[in-house]
């Protein structure tokens, strides 16, 4: 029985009730996981051990590179896409053991209703990392730095450090900007596809 309860979610997360949930689950699986684990590797990978100031000092480039990442980007968007994933999977884990099929969700509205209210829920979190990638990141990284190295307790209070691939990051943030557009998009699309196959089945009825 409990191989077919994780037969049943497995089913569900990758082949949800709509067809722009389905475009939503590809695009989100293989475009968006694939470009930050591939590509966000390659452009964030050893920007520690390239980030330098001036004096190019080990403690000095570690406290700088600390107060101009507070975190780095490949956590924070692993970070959401980990949490964006967390509505979804509740409702499908939720689906599973009730043993709730896709047709059923758009069919009871009960079930429908729910389902929604993931997808709102998975919105509002992305608009949240949205805000926060902003918040912490910005548009564009620039290439050089200014360090507040007061608490450091030398006679430097400002030091300049330079950024690596400073212009290869900036496209990759707003990569990132737009995938959660995109998402975003989709899952509003995704809510108005339930409504209209619902309003459809009601007057089939």
């Amino acid at each position: 029985m409990s191989l077919n309860y994780i037969k049943n979610f497995y089913e569900g997360c990758m082949k949800p009730p709509t067809v722009i949930g389905q475009f939503h689950t590809l695009f989100f699986g293989s475009v968006r996981m694939f470009f930050l684990g591939v590509l966000g590797f390659a452009v964030y990978g050893n920007e520690a051990l390239h980030f330098s100031c001036d004096p190019d000092k080990r403690e000095i480039n570690l406290f700088c590179y600390n107060q101009f990442r507070p975190i780095t980007p490949q956590v924070f968007w692993a970070l959401q896409l980990v949490i964006v994933l967390v509505p979804g999977a509740i409702f499908h884990l939720y689906a599973a053991c009730k043993s709730i099929n896709q047709e059923c969700i758009l069919q009871k509205p009960i079930y429908s209703v729910i389902y929604i209210l993931s997808v709102l829920l998975r919105i509002s979190l992305e608009v949240v990392a949205f805000w926060l990638q902003i918040h912490l990141f910005g548009f564009q990284v620039k290439p050089l730095y200014l360090c507040d190295a007061v608490s450091l307790g030398k006679k430097l209070t400002i030091i300049k450090c330079m950024v690596p691939e400073h212009f290869e990051k900036t496209i990759f943030l707003i990569a990132m900007y737009t995938f959660t557009a995109i998402t975003i998009v989709l899952c509003v699309a995704e809510i108005f596809e339930i409504i209209f196959r619902r309003l459809c089945f009601l007057i089939s009825q």
